[in-house]
C-alpha cells in the first residue's frame, strides 16, 4: 500500500510531482514489506537498421569529407610508423620539436631529389605512352602472328556494314580541349594535401604524447584509461613495426629489380624500379601493375618475345620468393590477417580514396584487429579479421555426441 505526497487539494509548489513521488507507507503490523523492485532496467540495444545507417553515414561522411580527412588519416599513419624515432631521440636528450623538424626534413629531402632524379625520365616516358602504344601492338604483330590475324578480323568485323565509299573516305581529325586545366587543378590539389599532410605530421611529433594524455584524463574509470593507454602503444608498435618492415622488404626488391633491368640493358633502370617498389606497398594489385608495367617495357626494348617478357617473369620470381619466404619469415605470426578480408578492406578504400587509400587498406585494418582484440564486445569481429583457427573451433572439430551408456574411457578420451 502506497500514499502520495501532497493530499491537500489547495495548489502547492509540489503538484508538478504529483503522481510521480511516492514513499511506501508504514507496514501494518503482522504484514509483509513489500518486495523491494530492481531499479535498473536493461539498456536497450541497437537495432540493425540503426547501425546500417550509422555505417552509411560514417561511409557517406569519409567520401564527401575526403580532402580533409584523408590528410589527417595520412599523418596518423606516418605518425605512428615515426613514434619510435622521435622516442628515441628524445632519450638522446633532444627536443620533440627538433627531432620532429630534422626527421621531416631528411625525409622531405630525399624524396625531393628522387623526385627530381627520376621524374624527368617518368614524364618523358609519359609524354611518349601513345607512341610506345602503337610500337607496342605492332612488335605485338610481329612476334605473335596470331595477334596479327586477331587484329584483321576484328577489322573486318567492323566494317561489315560499310560501302566501298566509307571505308576509302579519309578519317575525319576530332580537335580535344587541352588538358593542361585538369591536370593543374589536380597538382595543385595535391600539392595542398601534401603540404596539410606534412604540416600536421610535424605537430603530431612535436606534441609527443600530448593527446595520449589528454585522451586518458577524459576516460571515467582506471580500467578505460588503462585500456586506453594499451590500445594506443600496441596500435603504434604494430604499425610502425609493419610499415617498417614493408618498407625494407620494397626497398631490397626494388634495388634487385633495377640491378637486373640494368643488366638486361633495359633503359631507365632505377626508375621501373622505384616504380615497382612503390606499387609493391599495394597488395595484390601492385604486384599485378608490376608485372604487366614491366612486360610492356620488355617487350618494347627486345625483339623477341621471350626476351620481352624477361623483366616480368624475373620480376614475378622475386615476388613470389618475397611473400612466401621473405615477408613471413620478417613479420611472422604478428600480422595474421585473413586475406579475404585484405583484398575486400583493399576494395572499399580504394573506391572511397584512390591510390592513398589502397595504402592506407592495410595499417586501418591492423589497427581495427588490435581494437578488436582489445574490447571484449567486439570479439567475433577480431575472429572475422584474423586468419588462425581458434582453439575454441579446433576443439569443436574434436567434439563427438556422447552416446548413452558411454564407457568412461571413451568420454574422457572426447573430454
Amino acid at each position: 500500500m502506497k500514499q502520495l505526497i501532497g493530499p491537500s487539494t489547495a495548489p502547492g509548489p509540489l503538484d508538478s510531482l504529483a503522481g510521480t513521488l511516492e514513499v511506501p507507507a508504514t507496514a501494518e503490523s503482522g504484514s509483509q514489506p513489500p518486495p523491494t523492485q530492481p531499479d535498473t532496467a536493461p539498456a536497450p540495444k541497437a537495432a540493425p537498421v540503426q547501425i546500417a545507417l550509422v555505417a552509411l553515414g560514417v561511409v557517406a561522411f569519409l567520401y564527401l569529407a575526403r580532402p580533409v580527412v584523408l590528410p589527417v588519416f595520412l599523418a596518423c599513419m606516418a605518425g605512428m610508423t615515426l613514434k619510435p624515432l622521435i622516442r628515441w631521440l628524445s632519450y638522446c636528450h633532444i627536443a620533440p620539436g627538433l627531432s620532429a623538424a630534422v626527421v621531416l626534413g631528411l625525409l622531405v629531402s630525399a624524396a625531393g631529389i628522387g623526385f627530381f632524379q627520376l621524374g624527368r625520365p617518368a614524364m618523358t616516358w609519359m609524354n611518349e605512352a601513345p607512341q610506345h602504344l602503337t610500337d607496342l601492338r605492332q612488335r605485338l604483330q610481329k612476334m605473335v602472328p596470331a595477334a596479327r590475324r586477331f587484329s584483321q578480323a576484328a577489322t573486318a568485323v567492323d566494317n561489315l556494314g560499310a560501302t566501298d565509299e566509307d571505308q576509302k573516305r579519309a578519317p575525319t581529325v576530332e580537335l580535344k580541349t587541352s588538358r593542361f586545366p585538369d591536370i593543374f587543378n589536380w597538382t595543385g590539389t595535391f600539392l595542398v594535401g601534401l603540404g596539410e599532410t606534412l604540416v600536421l605530421l610535424y605537430l603530431m611529433l612535436a606534441s609527443g604524447d600530448l593527446f595520449l594524455q589528454k585522451l586518458v584524463r577524459v576516460m571515467p574509470t582506471m580500467g578505460d584509461k588503462k585500456r586506453a593507454v594499451e590500445i594506443s602503444h600496441e596500435i603504434q608498435r604494430k604499425i610502425s613495426s609493419y610499415l617498417f618492415s614493408v618498407s625494407l622488404i620494397n626497398l631490397g626488391l626494388g634495388v634487385l629489380v633495377s640491378g637486373s633491368l640494368y643488366w638486361l640493358k633495359v633503359p631507365d633502370p632505377a626508375m621501373w624500379g622505384t616504380l615497382v617498389a612503390i606499387l609493391n606497398f599495394i597488395p595484390y594489385f601492385g604486384p599485378v601493375s608490376g608485372i604487366l608495367l614491366l612486360g610492356t617495357v620488355g617487350l618494347l626494348t627486345f625483339d623477341t618475345l621471350w626476351k620481352g617478357l624477361l623483366p616480368a617473369g624475373w620480376y614475378l620470381l622475386l615476388h613470389l620468393l618475397e611473400a612466401n619466404f621473405i615477408t613471413p619469415m620478417l613479420l611472422g605470426r604478428r600480422f595474421t590477417l585473413n586475406p579475404v578480408v585484405i583484398f575486400v578492406f583493399l576494395i572499399f578504400w580504394t573506391w572511397l580514396w584512390g591510390v592513398p587509400g589502397a595504402l592506407l587498406s592495410v595499417p586501418i585494418l591492423v589497427s581495427l584487429k588490435v581494437v578488436c582484440d582489445r574490447i571484449p564486445s567486439m570479439s567475433p569481429f577480431s575472429e572475422l579479421i584474423t586468419s588462425e583457427s581458434n582453439s575454441i573451433f579446433e576443439n569443436l572439430k574434436l567434439l563427438r555426441l556422447r552416446k548413452p551408456g558411454a564407457s568412461a574411457e571413451s568420454s574422457a578420451s572426447i573430454s
